[in-house]
């Protein structure tokens, strides 16, 4: 099946890198390219691309705006993965708060960028756990909120779910480390993301830290 993309950047040149990217897979298509956020809402409503690759930093509309907008006024809004020059970046946080479903950097080889499209097309979030703690612990600020995840009332398996998430390991690890099958941790995982109010794994490991209930590594 082919899945189709929409670019958003301000940079022509960064535009061009990636369509020359995804256009040589045999399974992605470019379908449409932007240079601001504001650009970017109509084309995404108009095209109903599978994955924009949204840059965070833009004149005008930022990638934050844009993917907070899109994701709450789109009955299926398309999966976003936002593109950025660093890692540690404010706007990436906020993004990824904001609903992106993972970040990839710009210098990133074309062979992850395809998988990244493809990952995020099929529902699943680019979690990189190293980075995503220094993103905690740099831009979450603020007291932890305890109560948030207490009240969610999850099962203690489903927080030993949790946590395995926040290290980043795919359903298939999960159920390989816990002895489950993988509809079993299928299962947990959507009950997770059900009681968070959380839209993928992504904004349910940034909930367990700014919770309080995983504390980033020192």
């Amino acid at each position: 099946m082919m899945i189709t993309v929409a670019i958003v950047d301000d940079e022509e040149l960064v535009r061009t890198g990636l369509r020359a990217i995804i256009d040589a897979q045999p399974d992605l298509e470019v379908v449409g390219e932007a240079a601001d956020g504001a650009e970017a809402v109509p084309l995404v409503r108009r095209l109903r691309p599978d994955v924009v690759l949204m840059d965070v930093r833009m004149p005008a509309v930022d990638g934050i705006q844009a993917t907070r907008h899109l994701r709450s006024t789109m009955d299926a809004p398309p999966a976003v993965l936002v593109v950025t020059t660093f890692e540690n970046d404010d706007y990436v946080y906020e993004a990824l708060r904001a609903g992106a479903g993972g970040f990839l950097l710009k210098r990133a080889r074309p062979a992850e960028v395809a998988e990244a499209v493809r990952v995020v097309a099929r529902g699943d979030s680019i979690l990189f756990p190293a980075a995503l703690q220094r993103l905690v612990q740099t831009h979450g600020g603020g007291r932890p909120d305890r109560r948030a995840l207490a009240d969610a009332g999850l099962t203690e398996r489903e927080e030993e779910v949790l946590r395995l998430m926040a290290t980043g390991l795919s359903n298939a690890e999960i159920a390989e480390k816990l002895v489950l099958g993988q509809e079993t941790v299928k299962t947990h995982v959507g009950n997770v993301l059900a009681k968070l109010g959380a839209r993928d794994r992504t904004q349910a490991v940034i909930a367990a830290y700014e919770s309080g209930f995983i504390v980033p590594a020192r």
